[in-house]
């Protein structure tokens, strides 16, 4: 059981959202952007809204990319959420530009191949293999916004997919003890609180 969870703040994501949802569920919180504070947390939570290159550009200039590979090497709890999910794979493709990701899950972040963008809203999730993620949440709706997604399937990774316009995608993801959502789990009401709990538990 994870109990002190450091949610990163490198300036790009929806903190007090997220750090209530984790204290629901509890856990102890800390929003902080002092990468020493949060190395002395038990499990780690990086969000992210907007651009994939402005997050990761703000999260290499903070120090917080290499964070999260060192918390990711030494196989401690970590948690991405939307565009915090997107930076963990190798590389995300925005209106032209390629751009460099984190690298823990292999593949890239592309353009959903669907009408209707962003994909807002509630949808359901095939959890996949993830189930530590997903127990007892088969059938339930998370909420998206996101135009952006990987297509999958990614190599080594347990993925959860769902699916809009047609257009299937990874909506979450497990690799060691590295776990993260293309949905939002805060704004996710119920099914969003149970899924942070199974985190918690699940480490």
């Amino acid at each position: 059981m994870i109990r002190r969870v450091g949610l990163l703040d490198y300036g790009s994501g929806n903190l007090h959202s997220a750090a209530r949802a984790l204290s629901v569920a509890g856990a102890d919180v800390t929003v902080s952007s002092d990468l020493a504070e949060l190395r002395t947390l038990d499990g780690l939570v990086v969000p992210g809204v907007g651009a994939f290159a402005a997050c990761m550009d703000s999260l290499s200039r903070s120090g917080g990319a290499d964070l999260i590979r060192e918390w990711a090497a030494a196989e401690r709890p970590l948690l991405g959420i939307c565009v915090g999910h997107q930076v963990l794979f190798d590389q995300g493709h925005e209106h032209g530009l390629v751009t460099p990701g984190i690298g823990l899950y292999e593949g890239a972040v592309v353009a959903l191949e669907a009408r209707r963008l962003p994909h807002m809203g509630w949808n359901t999730v095939d959890p996949g293999d993830t189930e530590i993620l997903f127990e007892g949440l088969h059938g339930e709706r998370f909420y998206f916004v996101h135009s952006y997604a990987a297509p999958g399937p990614v190599t080594a990774v347990r993925a959860a997919t769902a699916e809009h316009e047609g257009s299937r995608f990874v909506a979450a993801a497990q690799r060691g003890t590295v776990s993260s959502t293309q949905f939002h789990p805060e704004k996710s009401g119920a099914a969003g609180a149970r899924l942070i709990a199974n985190w918690l538990r699940g480490h």
